[in-house]
This record gives C-alpha cells, sequence and structure tokens, in this order.
C-alpha cells in the first residue's frame, strides 16, 4: 500500500474522530465567558493542521 493511501486514510479518520472531540468539547465551553469560547475555538480550528502537515510530510517522503 502506497504512503499517499495511507496518509489519506489514516487523515479521513482522525480528522472526523478530531471533529467529534471538539464539537463534544465546545459544549462546556458554550456556557463561559465569550473571550474563552473565542480561545477555545481558534485553538480547535487550528490544532488540526499539526498532524495534518506531518501525514502529507511523511507521504510526500520517497
Amino acid at each position: 500500500m502506497s504512503r499517499v493511501l495511507i496518509a489519506t486514510l489514516v487523515g479521513l479518520v482522525g480528522f472526523i474522530l478530531y471533529i467529534a472531540a471538539a464539537v463534544t468539547l465546545a459544549d462546556p465551553v458554550e456556557r463561559l465567558h465569550w473571550s474563552v469560547q473565542a480561545l477555545y475555538f481558534l485553538a480547535a480550528g487550528l490544532l488540526w493542521t499539526i498532524p495534518a502537515r506531518w501525514l502529507m510530510y511523511w507521504a510526500a517522503r520517497r
């Protein structure tokens, strides 16, 4: 199996799990101050890029 296919499958499954975790954790944050909510959603919106970047570099390696 090629690295690109593995990275794609792992990335899709990981992203779905990440979204589920972010949405689940967003419920308690909903009751907090708007500035805490903003920080949470900013972090949740950007943190997925770290493992995605790693996967892309890994898949592109020869």
